[in-house]
């Protein structure tokens, strides 16, 4: 990451609108009748719900999507007790991690208050308005006595990020590096540098999670806690006072398994570490400087697991792993507090996702090639959007099982409703996933670049999530080898296409399909040792439902054995290329993107026939609109008069489709221009556009994905004689696994048709 200005901060704070939240309305206010809905005398019904339904006001109202990051500003981020203006700022900013994270609504409170009697009245005073608070920078000891009496006085979530937020996280990475290094809880010994309020309720959790109270030391600013010592202590560090006669870090860290640094930079000094146990775990989390440098650590200790709060580091302990998620799966139950039980689910998924394979997303994000479960990956990444899915839920069963949630809810109905929180792209990737994973038998997807390490990911994907049975080609040791260095717990089909015991049946069957199209006997068998034909046999011979192919190799290399093999399929005499955009939360078909260069009308109409088609399987009701430059005649030219050719004949052979055409691009996305311009069209707001030629759709649909945040989902290849499905070169894993899901779900389709 390139360093970061003052001036690149400020700038960032100042420029345009000032801050970094704004408030938005989430229901419609452009008409008299909407006025009335939202305030009088609509909202006197609302009103009367509420009253009638206490709990009503989480259905009437944003409470149940609202949490309050409260302030004083008495610990700012380590800079100390800079008052509640000053807090301002990073108040704004949990409020968008809260936002961007999960979705969260943030009304960031910071307020005049130093005592906890004067915290405690102003937090009551505004609770109504929230479904949750979120304590920040409040300085120890207060900030214990602040929480506990507001968890007993309120009926929602208080919580305190400085103190659970750090425990939680690194209660994962601890859970996991315990695996690692072969350790038990009840075994471990640990040196805590640091007694502040993140300190001490990592203590606590670690306690929670089995470590013994006795087996933990503490040292502050006064050296290390102990029993009977007079200097700086309170009920809360008092209950962490060793019995040992330990006086320094270095001797308390004599025999210990695990450091973990609470405090400020340069607070341990690596020759400490030469007497730590073999494999030492090593947390240092001050910042911006660790309290002791990895590099430092690794030269005294090259066998110690290291972890910091630091991005540019493995190991980044971040809260912003836990509390925007925790939050999240507390507010969808209406939880009347966040307890220990959900804590500790938070760490568990954590924990969790770290073993399952990484999205290319995430590693792009981190100019990372790899990332897998071991010393070096103990917890996941910040940005991985996979957090929210695993977290949250977790959370929620908790907070169900434990008895503190007031709803109950369907956890895999759960899982939706958080994807769709994700936008409208990842809506409709479930989709796919799910008509994939409904299919009974399981489709077998076979890939026909087996050896590629995005590939076997994929394939890996494929098989634990349920889409479907992959089986990969390529030299079985080969793809052994990858799959172990990549650290996947996979054992697929593997089918050598050099040594297969189906080879003669293969070179058979292909030379009887294609001996009147110049291929001989010989021919047949060198053109089944490339994969590109062999793939496609496999689905032919029925050893395969589906081909999922073309991540190394140009599009018309897959496109034409499997042509030669299949034709097209039952009613359509060609093949075309479909792309779903997801813009603005929008769905639309782009067609054909891939295949047809020059179509005249007959092709443009099966082209969008078979667009219809699809969108049908995907839910849609599609509308059609058959682009050109130029509006229902407006421009007299054979190309505008191929586009309206092709609308006719959709017609005349499909009259179920809604379609209309020629029209330009804006016109059939915008319902203005059709009302006001052109009241005589079938079609308005179109979702499902054709483009009259390759060039027109291809450019389209790579500056929308490029220059937009538009979701691309594809090549979805349409009309082949089989589920034959090609990926485009610098397909990421996430891409692959999306086709592989359309093309079990083709299969599936195709099955239940009789075809």
């Amino acid at each position: 990451m390139a360093s970061i200005t003052r001036q690149d901060a400020l700038d960032y704070h100042r420029n345009g609108r000032p801050g970094k939240i704004e408030v938005s309305p989430t229901k419609p206010l452009d008409s008299q009748r909407d006025l009335s809905l939202a305030y009088t005398p609509g909202v006197a019904d609302a009103v009367d719900e509420v009253k009638n339904n206490p709990l009503g006001i989480y259905e009437m109202t944003a409470k149940a999507n609202l949490v309050a990051v409260v302030s004083n500003g008495s610990a700012i981020l380590g800079m100390g007790n800079l008052g509640p203006e000053a807090s301002k700022p990073v108040m704004e900013g949990k409020g968008v991690l809260f936002k961007k994270f999960a979705d969260v609504d943030v009304f960031d409170i910071e307020i005049n208050a130093t005592t906890a009697d004067e915290i405690v009245a102003a937090v009551k005073a505004i609770a109504p308005t929230f479904g949750g608070i979120n304590l920040e920078d409040i300085k120890a000891p207060e900030c214990f006595e602040v929480e506990e009496r507001l968890i007993k006085a309120l009926d929602i979530p208080v919580f305190h990020d400085d103190q659970h937020g750090t425990a939680i996280i690194s209660g994962a990475a601890l859970m996991n590096a315990c695996e690692v290094t072969n350790r038990q809880f009840k075994d471990l010994h640990i040196v805590i540098v640091g007694a502040g309020a993140a300190a001490i309720a990592t203590a606590n959790f670690y306690v929670v999670l089995g470590v013994k109270r006795e087996n933990i030391i503490m040292a502050d600013i006064h050296g290390i806690v102990y029993e009977g010592r007079k200097v700086d202590m309170d009920k809360y560090k008092g209950a962490f006072a060793t019995k040992r006669k330990v006086r320094s870090i270095e001797d308390a860290l004599k025999g210990a398994d695990m450091v973990l640094g609470l405090s400020a930079a340069g607070a341990i000094k690596a020759e400490w570490l030469k007497g730590m146990k073999p494999n030492p775990i090593v947390l240092t989390m001050a910042n911006p400087y660790p309290e002791i440098a990895p590099e430092e650590t690794r030269k005294i200790r090259p066998d110690a697991i290291i972890g910091t709060g630091r991005s540019d580091y493995p190991n980044q302990v971040n809260n912003v792993l836990g509390f925007p998620f925790l939050f999240r799966g507390a507010l969808d139950v209406y939880a009347t507090h966040i307890n220990e039980a959900m804590k500790m689910a938070a760490a568990r998924a954590l924990a969790q996702l770290t073993k399952v394979d990484v999205p290319d997303s995430v590693l792009s994000a981190y100019n990372l090639k790899a990332l897998k479960f071991g010393r070096d990956y103990l917890i996941p990444k910040p940005l991985d959007p996979r957090v929210l899915l695993y977290v949250a839920p977790a959370v929620a069963e908790a907070a169900m099982e434990s008895g503190v949630a007031r709803r109950e809810i369907d956890i895999e109905e759960y899982r939706n409703n958080l994807i769709a929180r994700q936008g409208r792209g990842q809506i409709v990737r479930n989709l796919i996933m799910n008509k994939a994973k409904s299919a009974s038998p399981k489709k077998r997807i076979v890939f026909g670049e087996g050896r590629e390490s995005k590939i076997i990911r994929a394939a890996a994907r494929v098989q634990d999530e349920g889409i479907g049975i992959p089986i990969l080609v390529g030299n079985p040791d080969e793809i052994r080898g990858i799959i172990k260095e990549l650290g996947l717990n996979f054992d697929p089909e593997i089918r050598d296409h050099y040594n297969d015991p189906y080879w003669d049946e293969y070179v058979q069957a292909f030379y009887e399909l294609r001996q009147r199209k110049g291929v001989t006997i010989d021919k047949a068998q060198s053109l089944l040792r490339s994969r590109h034909f062999f793939a496609p046999m496999m689905v032919k011979m029925g050893h395969a439902d589906a081909q999922v192919s073309g991540i190394t190799h140009e599009y018309a290399d897959i496109v034409r054995p499997a042509l030669q093999i299949f034709g097209t399929r039952q009613g359509a005499s060609i093949v075309s290329g479909l792309y779903i955009m997801i813009i603005n939360d929008k769905v639309y078909l782009f067609s054909d993107t891939t295949v047809n260069i020059d179509p005249d009308a007959e092709i443009l109409s099966e082209v969008a026939i078979l667009a219809n088609d699809f969108a049908v399987t995907l839910g849609l009701e599609p509308r059609l609109a058959m682009l050109s430059f130029s509006n229902f005649g407006a421009t007299p030219h054979p190309m505008s008069h191929k586009v309206s050719d092709a609308v006719a004949k959709v017609r005349k052979s499909r009259p179920d489709i809604v379609v209309d055409g020629e029209m330009q691009a804006d016109t059939a996305v915008v319902d203005a221009i059709i009302e006001e311009r052109y009241p005589f069209s079938q079609v308005k707001n179109a979702n499902v556009l054709i483009f009259p030629n390759l060039g027109a759709a291809n450019i389209a649909y790579k500056l929308l994905s490029r220059l937009t945040n538009a979701t691309a989902i594809g090549p979805i290849l349409l009309g082949m004689g089989a589920p034959i499905h090609v990926l485009q070169a610098g397909d990421d894993v996430e891409d692959v696994v999306a086709i592989a899901a359309v093309a079990a779900m083709d299969a599936e389709s195709r099955s239940s048709r009789g075809y």
